[in-house]
């Protein structure tokens, strides 16, 4: 599969711009394919760049429409996909951050976002993974996983939570001045759903917690990352985050500021179950991986359940077939939602 993308488009001041397939290979010409491997997990030889739009098979917006919003240069950006469309190709636009922001429609543009609302948005947009470090390597130096399993379910969660109506209020009225920034066009960030996201974590662990069927293994912070600056004290706080998905079976996954939640990957990844609170989230690859299997799927508006979801799911597996579900996961994690993964199924989806 031949891929094409302007190299005069990147701009190395916003190289966190940078749409995630191509930043391993922009880089300087003494980068050798085997840092590339070890920074990327990705090979000069997993995919094939041509020099030419007519000869590809897709293209890439090099820069996310982030980019070129901020920096006046969507008409840049709008002549690319016109002239990828006069060629019959397909291309690839990423839009980052915890929000997004409002993209034209574009009849051969498919719209890669890690954020939004799934009913909000066509089948044009589509979700991509939050591409993490493998916490196995980093953390444990270690590519082994250690499964678990107990009898009672040990449901995990190490993070920022508050449940004060004062600070629940707080966080409303920012969402919403953000909106009407949006809405009188002071802000190309698009609007959000009105909640106080710490609140609802809250209100989620609480449930755990009053349960008698449910082990609550959670670490509550009051800031993110609770507060700490210091590199020494951030490894201490992502050892802790990370030791508290070893000692459980599953973790609570749920958005934070933005409609998406980078604990979901990072569970799959530690070879864990996520209990994912679906706040109508845009997941990638629903074709090829059956979220419900891997992980108990919890709709918002249906927290009342969330105990009997959680029992009734665990209940259903021996200890050997729990162990089994854990390593399926951490599998699923290396082979579809890493850098190379992701965009190798992807793309092979389209073609089809």
């Amino acid at each position: 599969m031949k891929l094409y993308y302007p190299k005069v488009h990147y701009d190395k001041n916003y190289r966190a711009q940078v749409f995630p397939l191509l930043k391993p290979f922009m880089k300087n010409k003494e980068f050798t394919d085997s840092e590339r491997i070890e920074m990327y997990g990705v090979s000069d030889k997993d995919f094939c760049f041509v020099s030419q739009m007519a000869d590809a098979d897709y293209v890439i917006l090099p820069m996310s429409w982030n980019y070129y919003v901020k920096t006046k240069q969507q008409s840049k950006a709008k002549r690319f996909i016109h002239k990828a469309n006069k060629l019959g190709k397909i291309a690839l636009v990423v839009t980052t951050g915890d929000y997004g922001v409002l993209i034209p429609v574009f009849k051969n543009a498919i719209i890669l976002r890690t954020s939004g609302s799934r009913s909000l948005f066509n089948e044009n947009h589509q979700g991509i993974p939050v591409f993490i470090v493998d916490p196995l390597v980093k953390i444990y130096d270690s590519i082994l996983l250690q499964t678990n399993y107990s009898k009672q379910p040990i449901i995990g969660f190490c993070g920022q939570t508050n449940d004060s109506i004062v600070n629940a209020f707080n966080e409303l009225v920012k969402v919403l001045f953000r909106n009407v920034k949006f809405h009188i066009k002071l802000s190309h960030q698009l609007p959000q759903h009105i909640q106080s996201t710490t609140f609802n974590r809250s209100k989620v662990l609480e449930i755990i917690k009053k349960s008698k069927v449910l082990t609550a293994n959670f670490i509550e912070r009051k800031k993110y990352r609770a507060g700490v600056v210091s590199v020494s004290d951030r490894k201490t706080t992502e050892l802790e985050f990370y030791n508290n998905m070893l000692d459980s079976n599953y973790v609570v996954c749920i958005r934070g500021a933005g409609n998406f939640s980078v604990r979901l990957y990072e569970t799959l990844a530690m070879g864990r179950i996520p209990v994912f609170i679906n706040t109508d989230c845009i997941l990638p690859l629903p074709e090829d991986i059956s979220w419900n299997k891997h992980a108990v799927w919890v709709e918002f508006n249906e927290l009342d359940k969330l105990e009997e979801k959680v029992f009734e799911f665990h209940s259903k597996f021996s200890e050997n077939e729990f162990k089994n579900l854990q390593i399926s996961n951490r599998k699923i994690w290396e082979e579809k939602l890493t850098l190379k993964g992701f965009f190798k199924t992807f793309l092979n989806n389209i073609e089809r």
